[in-house]
């Protein structure tokens, strides 16, 4: 069965807040990969470090593994929208965006928002990605 003929499947990291309130670290579906909002704690330890660029090192972490596990890669990343909760994170997180994606460089977005879920959490990372690209 190739990628294409898969249903639609769930990913989960473990995470207790994706049972808690209902969602999946990522869905496939096709060829498409749906990477829900990550934030930066590491998932194993349930910490997060204070650091806004090390937040987003942990956040594509778990982006990576995720997407390993979807059949995919961040190389087929094709969407990205960060969402920091000050404006003086955009520079760091955009460093660490760009040691990442600097040859991918997907779609992208980059927006201030006045908070999110938990007052430690200062950015938060989705995703879209493809399984694979046709041949040429």
């Amino acid at each position: 069965m190739t990628a294409l003929d898969q249903k639609r499947r769930l990913i989960s990291t473990g995470s207790p807040f994706e049972l808690a309130f209902g969602y999946s670290r990522a869905v496939v579906d096709g060829d498409l990969v749906f990477v829900s909002g990550t934030t930066g704690y590491d998932y194993v330890t349930m910490t997060i470090p204070e650091d806004a660029a090390e937040q987003a090192r942990n956040i594509f972490r778990t982006l990576d593994a995720v997407l390993i596990e979807a059949g995919s890669a961040l190389a087929n990343v094709v969407r990205a929208q960060y969402f920091v909760t000050d404006r003086s994170y955009c520079e760091p997180v955009l460093a660490v965006c760009g040691e990442v994606f600097g040859q991918i460089r997907p779609a992208a977005g980059m927006y201030v928002v006045a908070g999110l879920l938990k007052p430690e959490m200062k950015i938060e990372i989705e995703i879209t990605a493809r399984i694979s690209y046709p041949a040429r």
